[in-house]
């Protein structure tokens, strides 16, 4: 089985760019880059929805909100086991 190939952020917005700003037809882009006309598609649509430079992140790579989100949950979470772990100690006085 051949591994997926993996296609720099730069890559991806030149490919755009040839459809975009150079009037390339979305074909015509894909067979000079020999990929598939379905990813530059895709690849423009991510483009266009992107609203805030975060378009082509990577694997793994949160945006700012989603980063806060994750360590809300991680401190809520924490709260959670904190209560837990207080709840059932036996406290005497």
């Amino acid at each position: 089985m051949n591994a997926r190939k993996k296609y720099s952020k730069e890559f991806k917005l030149d490919a755009i760019s040839l459809v975009l700003e150079q009037q390339y037809t979305r074909v015509g882009a894909a067979r000079s880059l020999e990929i598939n006309p379905n990813m530059i598609t895709r690849w423009i649509k991510e483009y266009e929805q992107d609203n805030d430079g975060h378009a082509f992140r990577g694997n793994g790579k949160l945006t700012p909100e989603q980063e806060e989100i994750r360590q809300l949950k991680a401190k809520v979470c924490c709260g959670c086991t904190c209560k837990g772990l207080l709840a059932n100690l036996k406290i005497t006085k």
